[in-house]
């Protein structure tokens, strides 16, 4: 009970701090020039138009629903690893690297990382879905059609460098690793 007499006041004075905050930020966007205004306009643009392609692409959803087809499997297994909700994704020469962390990890669950599956370019494809916008989604295509929505940790990635750097202009999206 002491916690909660002593928290409750704590609790009002972050609320009260975060609205000063969301405050300084308006009048900071009121109170900037023209360009800062517009750049502001666009950024805001840019992250809707980002948000519908998401969206109209199905980016949203995990996996496309088919749990019979190589992504629906791999899904399988993989979380049979382990139940934790970090995973690492690695390209190594012709092969794609699934791991994750053993079951029950708490400390050092990084280091603790196991392969889970290797995955050859030749049943799947790592791609960029949106390349022309700053974004934190990837897929991996395989070839009977499934694929899985992987979603890095920042936006542009060295993933998504690296697949960039592999992309030709003119070329399809998806690119082997």
């Amino acid at each position: 009970m002491l916690g909660v007499a002593l928290g409750t006041p704590l609790l009002w004075i972050g609320k009260l701090l975060s609205l000063v905050g969301r405050a300084e930020e308006a009048v900071k966007r009121a109170l900037s020039t023209t360009g800062e205004q517009e750049r502001h306009r666009a950024a805001r643009l840019d992250k809707k138009r980002r948000d519908e392609a998401v969206v109209e692409l199905g980016l949203d959803r995990t996996f496309d629903g088919d749990w019979n087809k190589a992504a629906g499997r791999l899904l399988l297994q993989w979380y049979s690893h382990s139940s934790h909700h970090q995973r690492l994704v690695a390209l190594a020469g012709n092969r794609i690297l699934l791991a994750a962390p053993p079951k029950r990890v708490s400390v050092r669950r990084d280091a603790l990382m196991q392969v889970v599956t290797e995955i050859p370019i030749s049943e799947a494809v790592l791609a960029d879905p949106l390349p022309e916008f700053e974004n934190n989604r990837l897929l991996l295509q395989f070839k009977d059609g499934s694929w899985l929505t992987l979603k890095t940790e920042e936006r542009g990635s060295e993933l998504h460098t690296y697949l960039a750097r592999r992309q030709q202009p003119g070329e399809a999206r998806a690119t082997e690793a």
